[in-house]
């Protein structure tokens, strides 16, 4: 398709006019094999098609704060005395 450029290290160099007839395969190549491409008008280089980042992986939100709490206390014991609550009073 292209001949290796010498302006950096080893990419695929395509002409302006084959770029604009097959576009569409050279993108889905990009993305494919992860190279990027140079594209050339008489000799200089115009633009360059990179391939996509990488996609960014969502955290699921159920457990994403497993880890992050501390206990400081008997968890079994109430918050306040027995002599406090309104349903012994009555």
């Amino acid at each position: 398709m292209g001949k290796q450029q010498k302006h950096s290290v080893s990419m695929e160099e395509i002409s302006i006019s084959q770029f604009k007839a097959t576009c569409l395969a050279i993108l889905a190549r990009v993305k494919r094999t992860n190279k990027p491409i140079l594209v050339l008008r008489k000799g200089e280089p115009i633009a360059q098609v990179l391939p996509p980042p990488p996609p960014i992986k969502q955290q699921p939100w159920l457990g994403s704060l497993a880890g992050t709490g501390e206990i400081i206390g008997d968890i079994l014991d109430p918050v306040s005395p027995s002599e406090e609550w309104d349903v012994f009073r009555a």
